[in-house]
């Protein structure tokens, strides 16, 4: 790794962890950023999972109080998470380099879609806040669920971007109407997902680790002393920004092909 390179994706992932701090979709800067610089586009996913999941144990962490009603939750669909990060880690190791490349534009297009639809659906769920929540206790509304989740882990699992905002919808769509809830939940699931990802990705070899551990402290710097200068930007502006690079980076892989 040169310096240059070094410099880009320390950068890259210190915008990530800064953007995390307040709007989420960091991942849509650091994998583009690693396959610009020519980094085979497995592993440059593979590496940018290992660099950003220590960011979802924080965020669990924050919303730790909003956990303590949610064991049921939590234990039913924790496992269906776990395994389907897995399968989705397996399938990407799996997939051959040229058909990932390929379907790469697609999986960054629908991941910033997602992320540009976030808060017209959060505003949703918290307009919701107060209804009466529906009835969750029959066996086959438990299955819908464990299936949904299970689907949602392994797209986390082999791509990642966007699953925080699949979850709320997941979530919302489930019966849940408390947001703050609705966040320590998909944390935590998201913990699930891409630890067992990333330690699947460890095991096998697939890591970048000198890129890996650049982006690590870029993404914890921006985590912590980047939070500040995301605030005065401004969540909108924060936003825009992330829809707008993450379009471009759709954009751009498409010519390039």
């Amino acid at each position: 790794m040169s310096l240059w390179h070094g410099v880009v994706v320390f950068a890259a992932a210190f915008v990530a962890g800064m953007m995390n701090s307040v709007a989420g979709g960091g991942t849509l800067l650091t994998f583009p950023a690693l396959v610009w610089l020519g980094i085979d586009p497995i592993q440059a996913n593979v590496t940018s999972t290992v660099s950003l999941w220590p960011g979802s144990l924080g965020a669990m962490y924050g919303f730790r109080r909003e956990l303590g009603d949610s064991r049921r939750w939590m234990l039913l669909l924790a496992p269906v998470s776990v395994v389907g990060g897995l399968v989705g880690a397996f399938l990407l190791l799996r997939t051959p380099s040229r058909l990932f490349a390929s379907i790469v534009p697609y999986l960054i297009l629908f991941a910033t879609i997602l992320f540009a639809a976030q808060e017209p659906i959060t505003r949703r769920l918290q307009a919701n806040r107060g209804v009466e929540p529906q009835r969750v206790n029959s066996a086959g509304w438990w299955v819908w669920a464990m299936a949904f989740q299970f689907a949602v882990a392994i797209y986390g699992g082999y791509f990642g971007a966007g699953i925080g905002i699949l979850m709320l919808a997941a979530l919302g769509l489930l019966g849940l109407t408390d947001i703050h809830q609705m966040n320590g939940l998909k944390n935590f699931f998201a913990v699930c997902i891409n630890l067992v990802a990333a330690s699947y990705f460890a095991l096998r070899g697939s890591v970048d680790w000198p890129y890996a551990a650049v982006m690590m402290a870029g993404a914890i710097a921006g985590g912590y002393g980047g939070a500040g200068l995301a605030r005065k930007l401004g969540r909108r502006f924060v936003r825009r920004a992330v829809i707008f690079i993450g379009l471009a980076m759709a954009v751009s892989l498409l010519i390039r092909r």
